[in-house]
């Protein structure tokens, strides 16, 4: 069996393969994180059908089947839950964070850790930017509704 070499992309010895995915938005750190905790949001980075309980261990499972628990929350900050789609074997760690990124901005990351390879990693990737692109659209859209 290979060994691991320090220097390869996405590995560290404590997360294992990762993945992350940043971008910084002309929102305040509030309108963001109130759309990715909204039912809107969460269908984009989550998925359908469920909401995000800042009760730690409380249980999901999408209609697509990623299944997970709560492990953190922390309101205009951070989520962190397990996540893990039907057909893998295995659960990762997903989190997203908020924070400020100057007056009115803010940087959304999406950070995934304990992915089983490279390949996987890759997979994530792709998945990860598309999932930021969709919000960053949404938001935009969430943002300029006319107030009631």
């Amino acid at each position: 069996m290979a060994q691991k070499t320090r220097n390869e992309v996405g590995h560290t010895r404590d997360a294992g393969w990762q993945i992350g995915v940043s971008k910084t938005v002309d929102h305040p750190v509030a309108d963001v994180w109130d759309f990715i905790t909204s039912p809107a949001g969460v269908a984009i980075w989550l998925g359908e059908g469920v909401t995000v309980s800042s009760e730690l261990g409380a249980g999901y499972e999408t209609a697509a089947g990623v299944r997970g628990e709560t492990r953190g929350f922390r309101e205009l900050d951070r989520v962190r839950l397990t996540w893990q789609p039907r057909d893998w074997t295995h659960d990762t760690t997903l989190q997203l964070t908020v924070s400020s990124a100057g007056e009115g901005r803010a940087r959304l990351v999406v950070h995934q850790e304990r992915l089983a390879d490279a390949t996987e990693r890759e997979q994530q990737r792709r998945h990860w930017k598309g999932v930021v692109a969709a919000l960053v659209e949404a938001l935009t859209a969430f943002g300029d509704k006319p107030s009631g």
